[in-house]
């Protein structure tokens, strides 16, 4: 699988350039890729069919991703120092600890049940929840698991987490570049409150009515991107890297 450097700002050597997926230097090259700019950094990483569908015909993400597509992903994941889930992705889709940084689950009610966390990487699993929420964590992540992660309390609002106030507490935990993957609500709610500096957006070359849109049901106000990088696949398979022009990072 070949996949093409279309575009890349401030980089013009690289516009061009092909990489074969399975050539053990391209994890390499695609870290240099997708290098954060800045220490503090925070970005939404998602996947979305062209009809703006955040699921493929089973009802997950797995049916719109590809080998290409999961390259990138340990890549984006490679250069962070965690990734950022909602509860709600952990339970549909079984989420593993990444090999290369922690897994961080945003949680307000608790319930983590579904997970596929291996015990031996429970080290690296970070959960943020309410304080009420903190033994249903416990008792829902189970055993050795339970025992090894990390639990990070923060204010709630009834029970809903802020999401400034988890990236408040992650960076005082010192994680700092941080990817977050979704669900759609989490996306949304980050989006919402104006928290993100990079959308990493992979498009699958379908178009599906899933009924789920890849930002979530909740409205924001538009916020202006540039097109820093895009690559493309032997597929269609689109890999952009966008921009937010007022995003955290040129208000610091």
């Amino acid at each position: 699988m070949t996949l093409r450097v279309l575009h890349t700002t401030g980089r013009p050597l690289e516009t061009g350039l092909e990489l074969d997926i399975e050539h053990e230097a391209t994890p390499g090259r695609l870290r240099d890729l997708y290098a954060p700019p800045a220490a503090t950094w925070t970005r939404l990483n998602l996947i979305t069919a062209v009809s703006g569908d955040a699921a493929g015909s089973d009802g997950t993400s797995e049916t719109l991703s590809n080998p290409t597509d999961r390259t990138i992903l340990a890549a984006i994941r490679a250069v962070a120092d965690g990734v950022v889930v909602g509860a709600a992705s952990v339970r549909a889709e079984g989420y593993r600890v990444p090999k290369t940084s922690r897994l961080v689950v945003v949680t307000s009610s608790g319930d983590l049940s579904g997970h596929r966390m291996d015990p031996e990487a429970a080290e690296r699993v970070v959960v943020v929840c309410p304080e009420a929420a903190v033994a249903e964590v416990r008792r829902t992540l189970g055993g050795d698991v339970a025992r090894a992660a990390t639990v990070l309390t923060c204010a709630d609002d009834s029970r809903r987490l802020e999401p400034s106030a988890v990236l408040d507490r992650l960076h005082a935990h010192g994680l700092l570049s941080l990817v977050c993957e979704g669900g759609p609500s989490l996306a949304g709610q980050f989006l919402h409150d104006g928290l993100v500096d990079e959308l990493c957006l992979s498009t699958s070359p379908i178009v599906i009515g899933s009924g789920l849109p890849v930002f979530g049901r909740e409205r924001f106000d538009p916020s202006r991107l540039t097109l820093s990088q895009l690559l493309m696949d032997e597929q269609s398979a689109l890999y952009a890297r966008w921009l937010v022009e007022d995003g955290p990072a040129t208000r610091r």
